[in-house]
């Protein structure tokens, strides 16, 4: 899930960067590796302060002491098996539908606009990439594909709250170096959570009834 860097970008807070790096190393699916990718956030939060850090400390305290089975089995069931907290951002904004394709593609633009290539192995929507993007490569086209998708989320946070997740904590330390959601905001995600994802409407055929319908009892 790395992203090579091949040319500048603009710099922002250090914190954010450091930040967004923690979380997309966090968020990651705890295999062999998670124990180096624990190391480097414990190295990475020397750059996060106030309540950033201890929310990170929340995820980092809990993936290191959950046994390593459990702890990936806990992923799948979070993060795959569940539609309020999966973590392809465009799901929430597009759904199932044909529009999704175009958002992706908004994703991989902007990774080849920066000069890297998108991951092979995974979707250029999933947060952990779009977060390691933004730390690493582009700061300024990451944040605001971040702030794009603020609602997607807002409704990612409330899922893993819902659900007791300590993924939850990683998740709102990101929120916090994004600027605070307004009303709408607020209000979009909370139908998105209930109502889930817009669905496809639009090139559907009418009902066509293929057979003859019953006669009425009489009917010739």
């Amino acid at each position: 899930m790395r992203l090579l860097n091949r040319g500048g970008g603009n710099v922002i807070s250090l914190h954010d960067r450091a930040v967004w790096q923690c979380a997309s190393l966090l968020l990651a699916y705890p295999d062999e590796s998670l124990a180096e990718r624990l190391r480097t956030v414990d190295e990475l939060r020397a750059a996060v302060r106030d309540r950033a850090a201890e929310l990170l400390a929340h995820t980092i305290t809990a993936l290191r002491t959950a046994d390593p089975m459990r702890a990936a089995a806990d992923y799948v069931e979070t993060f795959d098996l569940r539609r309020s907290s999966t973590m392809y951002l465009t799901y929430w904004t597009a759904g199932e539908t044909r529009n999704r394709g175009g958002e992706m593609h908004a994703f991989t633009q902007a990774y080849l606009d920066a000069g890297v290539q998108p991951p092979a192995d995974e979707a250029p929507d999933h947060l952990p990439v779009v977060l390691e993007f933004a730390a690493t490569v582009d700061p300024v086209v990451g944040r605001r594909l971040l702030v794009e998708h603020r609602v997607p989320i807002d409704v990612l946070h409330d899922g893993l709250v819902d659900h007791g997740s300590p993924y939850a904590h990683t998740v709102a330390a990101v929120c916090a170096t994004l600027p605070a959601p307004s009303d709408q905001d607020a209000r979009r995600a909370q139908r998105l959570a209930q109502a889930g994802p817009p669905a496809e409407a639009v090139g559907l055929q009418p009902f066509t009834l293929t057979v003859p319908p019953r006669r009425a009892e009489g009917g010739r």
